[in-house]
Order: structure tokens, then sequence, then C-alpha cells
């Protein structure tokens, strides 16, 4: 089905709601007049809402406004793509080392932009102790909380304890900032050359 608005003379109705270039209200006009004034600004008459009565139609340069909307479609179509979701699974009774790896992992998808959630897997006996979960993603999130935001608070999923954390965008900018800077701080300089004297 095309989504295409109706333009000058396509527009098959007596009278229009009419929309002037700069968006000032011109009022309800006869449709051959509302095409006349286009015409004057060397510009097109585009039907803007149909379904009202009258249908509204504005005064604008249609080819720049299709390649306004073709710019926001693909900039929308950008942006949901780029909302990645990335999974880390983890059980209740981790070791420290194991934690640190993971906590790094977390934090290195965050500083890169996509969202995490994690996973705490019950086996056995350990599903009839839910504090050890909700403890574990307490601790990561206060690990974490420098570079990320809680979007999903931790929630018993079956076996399972999931939380959602989603990158804190002005906080993570500052952190790659820091972490930059320490680098090239630390980068080893070159001894300036000392000329030795000749006796």
């Amino acid at each position: 089905m095309s989504v295409e608005p109706r333009i000058n003379e396509r527009i098959r109705v007596p009278e229009v709601r009419l929309v002037g270039p700069n968006g000032e209200q011109i009022g309800v006009i006869r449709i051959e007049e509302a095409i006349r004034l286009a015409q004057e600004n060397d510009l097109d008459l585009v039907e803007v809402a149909p379904e009202a009565r009258p249908p509204v139609a504005k005064i604008m340069d249609y080819g720049k406004y299709k390649y306004q909307e073709a710019l926001k479609a693909r900039e929308n179509r950008r942006s949901q793509v780029n909302a990645v979701v990335k999974e880390m699974k983890i059980r209740p009774r981790i070791e420290s080392h194991d934690y640190d790896t993971k906590k790094n992992h977390i934090e290195r998808f965050l500083l890169g932009g996509d969202k995490v959630k994690v996973t705490i897997m019950f086996r056995g006996r350990e599903q009839s102790r839910p504090e050890m979960g909700y403890k574990l993603l307490a601790r990561l999130a206060e690990d974490l909380a420098e570079v990320s935001v809680i979007e999903f608070a931790p929630k018993q999923d079956g076996r399972n304890m999931v939380m959602v954390l989603a990158p804190n965008r002005r906080k993570s900018d500052a952190v790659k900032a820091k972490t930059s800077n320490v680098k090239s701080a630390s980068a080893p300089k070159s001894a300036p050359k000392t000329k030795e004297k000749e006796e």
C-alpha cells in the first residue's frame, strides 16, 4: 500500500485547509486557488492530513520533503539496529576471579553502547535461595554504577533471575575519556638526548 501523499492536481477534493510555506494558517480555500498559490511560490501543494475534514494541505518543496522523510526513516532504522542486547550468564556461587572476568566483559559491552541482560542460573537446591541471586545482581549493579543504569530490575524468571543494564551515556563517556588520558600519561616517553661534554 502506497503511503505517498497526494500532491498538486492529484488532490481530488473541492477544498482544503491550507497551510502556507512558513507554517502559517491560510484557512479553508478552493483546491484550484491552493494549487495556484503553490505554483506562484514555485512549490508544490501536498496533502498532509487526508483524513481531516476538509483535508489539510501544505505549500512546500515536495522533493526536499521526500528527502528529509527518507533521512528520518534511515536514522530510525539505524537506531533500531544499533540497540543490541548482549547476554551474560552467571552462576550464583561464582568464584571471585570468574566474577571479575564476567564483570569486565559486561563493562566492555556497556562502554560499546550495548545493553546487557544478566542471567543468574540456579540449579538444584540453589532455587530455594533466590536471595543469593539478588545479592549478586545488586553487587554487580553497584560495581558497574559508573557506566550503567538498571533498565530492568532483578526479577525471578522460572529457574533464572534476570536483570538488564543499559549504558549510562554521560558516565561511560567520562570513563572512556579518563581511561584514554591514563593510557596516554602512562605511555613511555623517550628521554631527551643529552650531549656529552667533550673534555
